[in-house]
């Protein structure tokens, strides 16, 4: 476009704001309001930042026109587009907003309908229809083109960058870039699990068209070192499509899970995960470290409040939340202190001095956390193989799992769906009181992190004993039982997947277990909730899995 400069730093002073996942949303408009940025919204959004104490407007009030026909129309005006769409590097752009009275927005934070969520809860045709996104992704896509003036975000992941640039006077082009090329990732998986329930549902065999992630843009790009690209079939029977991954900037490990085995470590050109982390001290990650340390980080980024995950061999020794991360920490390590010996520690929040004080004494091969305060850094300085990573600012997990395996390649949707205590079923003893209540819904989080089969025990908002990776539930229910000892009595239980008797069950009776979350769905569920039932135990059902292998 002739007549355009690229404007490197935009402040944002207006900020569109329309999520179905309200993760983060509160912190966010807080950091907006205290910047003074002027809040406009919709529906339930609108509500949760008003009913929180912050200035909003409705959409509906910039469009003059309301939301209707049960809010399917509420963005799609031009009041919002144009706004959302002008190119102020362009004086004709200005002055056409200033004669239709449209004020622009530096920043639109959108996240689409939750369609996949609602296709894997079994919901009925018209349901899922219904989660069919149509203004989200107009102004996610309208955003991201107009890149140079407008920052959008897609993902609460993005919002701790955007609160930093706050403070800092505005976004720069490069974030408005790479938020921009994961808001068109984003809208492009969305359409292509639409694409996918047609083609699986409806009878209609679609032909995709080969997606590209957006780490290809960049690993064309001068000084960014390729790997060989991976094609991968995008849905099963041959349902059209190609997946392409490049990964690159190899960096070479010191040896692979045993001596005798190299190894190396390739990075997404754009990623912002564990690859991206930056290692502040100690001795060279391993490749058992980085398996380690991502387990940990799937575990603790599962919880919203302050959470430790302690991880060996991929496998939770405990999982705590807490009021700060010393105190979750202190909890986690007490769930199994004896495995966590030598084992990875990663929490979803800075690592600050009484944090610190209380991991230095452990032997810990690896603490990865957003962050590390000067005072912690100073603390754990003395131990000097102890391997410190920080995450990436913009922290986020793929949109995708890969998992070789031989002569292909596995993909699929990331875990992260936890259904709502609101949905459970309550099939044995009364209602859980509020603690808990509180404490199903953290053991239900926490035993998704744990290998299958699963069984996980947790008392105040920790794990207090864990049983994984056995080839039946009732062993896995005899290793959670002894792990927790004594703990064990009052202590509620998780299972990842449902019990196929009511032997495994009877176990965690037997020892005390004074509430159940599972999922259901066996044959023998009568059985099972029988058993329940004869020891007074309050049980529910989630009617959702959690396998990890």
């Amino acid at each position: 476009m002739t007549g355009t400069s690229e404007r490197d730093v935009v402040p944002i002073r207006r900020a569109l704001v329309s999520v179905s996942d309200k993760t983060g949303l509160l912190e966010l408009a807080a950091a907006l309001a205290k910047a003074g940025v002027a809040i406009v919204s919709t529906g339930s959004t609108a509500r949760q930042i008003a009913d929180a104490g912050f200035a909003v407007t409705e959409v509906s009030n910039v469009t003059g026109f309301p939301e209707s026909l049960d809010g399917r129309v509420k963005t799609l005006h031009p009041s919002i587009h144009a706004g959302i769409l002008a190119d102020l590097r362009l004086p004709g752009h200005e002055s056409e907003l200033s004669a239709l009275g449209i004020e622009a927005f530096e920043l639109v934070v959108v996240n689409l309908y939750p369609f996949v969520e609602t296709v894997a809860s079994g919901a009925a045709p018209d349901a899922v229809i219904e989660q069919i996104d149509i203004g989200g992704p107009a102004m996610v896509r309208s955003a991201a083109k107009n890149h140079a003036n407008v920052a959008v975000a897609v993902s609460p992941s993005s919002y701790p960058q955007l609160i930093k640039a706050l403070t800092l006077g505005g976004t720069t082009l490069a974030q408005r870039q790479r938020l921009a090329g994961e808001a068109f990732a984003h809208t492009a998986a969305y359409d292509t699990a639409v694409a996918e329930y047609f083609a699986a549902n409806v009878g209609i065999r679609v032909a995709h068209p080969k997606i590209q992630e957006p780490a290809l843009a960049d690993a064309a790009k001068p000084g960014v070192s390729t790997g060989a690209a991976t094609r991968i079939p995008e849905f099963p029977e041959g349902q059209g499509g190609e997946l392409e991954v490049r990964f690159g900037n190899p960096t070479p490990l010191r040896y692979g899970e045993n001596a005798h085995q190299s190894a190396t470590l390739y990075r997404l050109p754009d990623g912002h995960g564990l690859a991206q982390a930056e290692q502040l001290q100690g001795k060279e990650m391993s490749y058992n470290n980085y398996v380690d340390a991502d387990a940990a980080l799937r575990a603790a980024y599962d919880f919203a409040e302050p959470a430790v995950a302690v991880v060996k061999h991929a496998n939770p020794c405990g999982i705590a939340v807490g009021d700060t991360i010393a105190s979750a920490h202190e909890r986690a390590h007490a769930c199994d202190p004896v495995s966590a010996y030598g084992g990875v520690i990663a929490a979803n929040r800075v690592i600050d001095f009484a944090a610190a004080e209380s991991i230095k004494d452990i032997f810990t091969e690896v603490v990865v956390a957003p962050g590390f305060t000067d005072e912690a850094r100073a603390v754990l300085a003395a131990k000097k193989n102890l391997r410190l990573l920080v995450l990436p600012a913009d922290y986020a997990r793929e949109p995708r799992e890969l998992r070789q395996l031989s002569g292909g390649m596995l993909a699929q949707v990331p875990d992260t769906h936890f259904a709502s205590f609101d949905d459970w079923t309550l099939v044995s003893g009364g209602p859980a009181d509020a603690a808990t209540r509180a404490d199903l819904e953290f053991a239900w989080r926490a035993v998704r992190s744990v290998k299958s089969n699963a069984i996980l025990l947790a008392h105040g908002g920790a794990s207090v004993g864990v049983g994984m990776g056995q080839v039946n539930r009732v062993d896995s229910c005899r290793l959670a039982v002894d792990r927790a000892g004594d703990r064990a009595a009052g202590s509620v239980a998780a299972s990842d997947a449902f019990f196929p008797f009511s032997d495994g069950l009877q176990i965690l009776l037997d020892a005390g277990v004074a509430a159940v979350v599972q999922p259901g769905g066996s044959i023998r569920d009568e059985e099972v909730i029988a058993a329940a039932k004869e020891s007074g135990v309050t049980m529910y059902f989630t009617a959702e899995r959690h396998f990890f292998h």
